[in-house]
């Protein structure tokens, strides 16, 4: 039971750690907000526009929500900077500069936790939540140094999605600090009832013939524009297609750490019930010479290795469990940045726990009540 238990715990760890990365993209994405990239551009890192064109493209969009200010969007350039964690060493972390309109946009979902938020046209940054205390000079009266700029910490923001393990700070001062002519890629609220017609950007990934955007449709017509070209998804379908490459690779990890880890547990299951099966040959021999046929003894022998390995899939949950909310990092391989992020043991971990265990129960239990069926009562009789 421990030793199926202890697999069980360490490959739902694994979903566990998929889990967290996948919910922390796909809870803070919308469908009321539009994400617009250069043609061609698969994340915000290889998308670039100009400024005056990403002004255009604003003020070109009929679909775009207005507030009492204008159009409520907002151009945003992604960048990487490197930071030194806890731990030593140096990483990418997502710099984000922004607009006043993006926090009218997240107005809902993000909150400054701790001191305020920075002042347009100053060099001030606010941290994400999960990257205090993992990342050094994120603390609120830091200085962050970007390419000689000293950037003060004024404030602690969270966010259930990407943005709690960014840094924010002012479009125009980040750009200018880090030699940026443009932004990376422009959000919109779209007017209610607006569809795109946007294909899922994760066809396109694994297609040699990638899907078209619905004919007549706005992203149709964005893609023809000889002025401001563009391609547009709504950030809900934006995002879940970030999350492909690292979900890919930890879901590869999880099979190997299946199969490796699964076979010694096989074994060590397998070997438990040849040790049952020998302390009961008496018993076996008797049931045999009852007039019990061979079926129901395999049967029975295979529901206690069953049962075994459900036990120790209760215990690999009881051990997973712990994890929950645990905060960690690792990098994005689709934007090579360190994302942060915490263990998220969903009832689907715990399904696929417990499942796991069920199949190393009846795969290291099926020779064993093999051997036990195709005893003669005399032989078994003569054993015991």
């Amino acid at each position: 039971m421990l030793g199926i238990g202890a697999t069980v715990a360490i490959v739902a760890g694994i979903v566990a750690l998929q889990q967290g990365f996948k919910s922390m993209f796909e809870d803070g994405g919308r469908d009321d907000v539009a994400v617009f990239l250069r043609p061609g551009a698969t994340n915000e890192g290889d998308s670039q526009f100009s400024y005056d064109r990403g002004l255009k493209l604003i003020k070109s969009m009929p679909e775009i929500a207005l507030g009492p200010n204008g159009p409520i969007a907002s151009m945003e350039a992604y960048l990487a900077v490197l930071l030194a964690p806890v731990r030593g060493g140096l990483t990418n972390v997502p710099l984000r500069g922004v607009q006043p309109m993006s926090f009218e946009i997240r107005k809902d979902e993000l909150k400054i936790v701790a001191g305020r938020n920075f002042t347009p046209g100053h060099d001030e940054l606010i941290v994400g939540s999960r990257l205090v205390g993992r990342i050094e000079n994120c603390r609120i009266g830091d200085v962050i140094t970007l390419n000689k700029t000293p950037f003060t910490v004024v404030g602690t923001f969270e966010h259930p999605g990407q943005f709690g393990g960014e840094i924010w700070g002012d479009l125009d001062r980040l750009m200018t600090a880090m030699g940026r002519y443009g932004p990376n890629r422009v959000i919109a609220k779209l007017q209610p009832g607006t569809e795109l017609g946007a294909p899922d950007p994760r066809e396109a990934m694994f297609s040699d013939d990638p899907p078209q955007p619905k004919e007549g449709s706005i992203a149709a017509r964005l893609l023809e524009d000889t002025d401001v070209p563009a391609k547009v998804y709504t950030e809900k379908q934006f995002l879940a297609s970030q999350t492909v490459m690292l979900t890919f690779m930890l879901g590869g990890m999880s099979l190997i750490l299946a199969l490796i880890m699964g076979t010694a547990a096989v074994f060590t299951a397998t070997n438990t019930m040849l040790s049952a099966i020998a302390s009961r040959t008496h018993e076996i021999g008797i049931l045999l010479a009852l007039g019990f046929r061979p079926i129901p003894i395999f049967l029975s022998f295979l529901f206690e290795s069953l049962v075994l390995g459900l036990l120790g899939g209760l215990v690999g949950c009881v051990l997973t469990l712990p994890f929950n909310g645990l905060q960690a990092g690792t990098m994005n391989f689709q934007t090579f940045t360190e994302m942060a992020f915490a263990f998220k043991v969903t009832p689907a971990v715990l399904v696929v726990a417990v499942s796991f265990s069920i199949v190393l129960g009846l795969v290291g239990g099926a020779w064993p009540a093999f051997r036990a069926a195709r005893m003669s009562p005399t032989e078994a009789m003569r054993r015991g």
